[in-house]
């Protein structure tokens, strides 16, 4: 029998599953009325694991959620085709693809052989979790102008391997390696 899940212990980063669906909570609020005899209730910000939607909805605390039957675990990306997005998983060494729709913009961090996070549920894949930071190479980059450091926080254009473009400082070049934040899309420093 799957474990229950109080609604009032679900906290950021909680998995769980709702309506036979898994979600994960992005933002718990639990608010306590102040009059007597009214319910605890708790406000999830919540995201669907299977379409990616993100709503909130409000559940009494004494409301209770299965544990998804979910796994987690390494894959290293192969390529992508007409077909979707190819894995091998570390662990069975099982070719899976995924269609674009589980990836969404992530493709944008992709690198042939990167090591991602594969999330199953009931046995099927069901999307992926980057890292925190990726390396990609830089295949284009603007020429920086002479003098154009003096305010010291100036940044140009460069274009990485997977088509990706984001600001870097003006002493990045074409054919470097830089770290890229998957959170935020941005610059995080040199690889």
């Amino acid at each position: 029998m799957a474990t229950l899940i109080d609604a009032i212990n679900v906290k950021r980063k909680t998995f769980f599953e709702f309506e036979n669906t898994p979600f994960h909570c992005l933002e718990a609020e639990v608010t306590t009325p102040s009059a007597r005899g009214a319910q605890t209730l708790v406000r999830l910000k919540m995201r669907n694991l299977l379409t990616s939607a993100v709503f909130e909805k409000t559940f009494k605390a004494s409301d209770k959620f299965k544990e998804p039957d979910l796994q987690i675990g390494p894959a290293s990306y192969l390529y992508s085709d007409k077909d979707g997005f190819h894995f091998l998983d570390q662990e069975t060494y099982e070719t899976l693809t995924l269609s674009d729709g589980m990836i969404g913009n992530a493709s944008d961090f992709l690198v042939e052989g990167g090591i991602i996070e594969l999330h199953r549920y009931n046995g099927n894949p069901i999307g992926i979790e980057l890292p925190v930071q990726v390396e990609l190479e830089v295949v284009y980059a603007e020429p920086g102008a002479r003098g154009d450091s003096s305010s010291g926080s100036v940044t140009k254009l460069v274009r990485l391997e997977t088509g990706l473009e984001i600001r870097v400082p003006l002493f990045i070049k074409e054919g470097e390696k830089v770290k890229v934040s998957t959170e935020t899309r941005e610059f995080a420093g040199r690889a």
